[in-house]
């Protein structure tokens, strides 16, 4: 996609896309996060600075994603080095429909395999078909089910 740049760290700007996506959705009333959850202050108790890849254009953040690399939370079985996990993908309301969650997404498996993980793991709202969607379409497959801490979540995959 030309006229996007992806940079890795700079978490300020992912919890600014974060809390746009998050009102937007609110506002639609199909709230996902609370906005008080995604300052980069409470971002940081479980995503740390350098997970986060942020998407640009121009010097405009327009879409971000966390990549962890364990998450025993939502994947307690998994073996060391088993995956890359991706959280909090979020596109600006301004500029969604442009294809970059698929651009964070193929980011997100290149860097899976260029680090040597076999799989790229993430869960999502199972209340969500459209988020859903987004990550079937994509290739992901649907690995199961788990409520954790009161939260249904579908589990998913791609191999890399």
């Amino acid at each position: 996609m030309s006229g996007v740049t992806l940079t890795t760290g700079d978490d300020l700007a992912a919890s600014a896309v974060l809390i746009a996506a998050a009102l937007h959705l609110k506002a639609r009333g199909e709230p996902l996060w609370p906005e008080s959850s995604l300052t980069p202050e409470r971002l940081a108790r479980h995503y740390p600075p350098p997970c986060w890849r942020v998407a640009w254009r121009g010097d405009v953040a327009v879409a971000c994603l966390c990549l962890l690399e364990a998450d025993p939370l939502f994947w307690p079985d998994d073996p060391p080095e088993d995956a890359l996990y991706l959280h909090k993908l979020a596109v600006h309301p301004e500029a969604q429909g442009q294809g970059l969650s698929a651009l964070l997404l193929r980011e997100a498996v290149r860097e899976t395999a260029e680090r040597g993980r076999p799989w790229l793991k993430l869960d999502t709202a199972t209340a969500r078909p459209k988020l859903r969607a987004i990550y079937e379409d994509f290739g992901f497959q649907n690995v199961g089910a788990r409520t954790v801490k009161g939260f249904d979540v579908t589990l998913y995959r791609l191999p890399v």
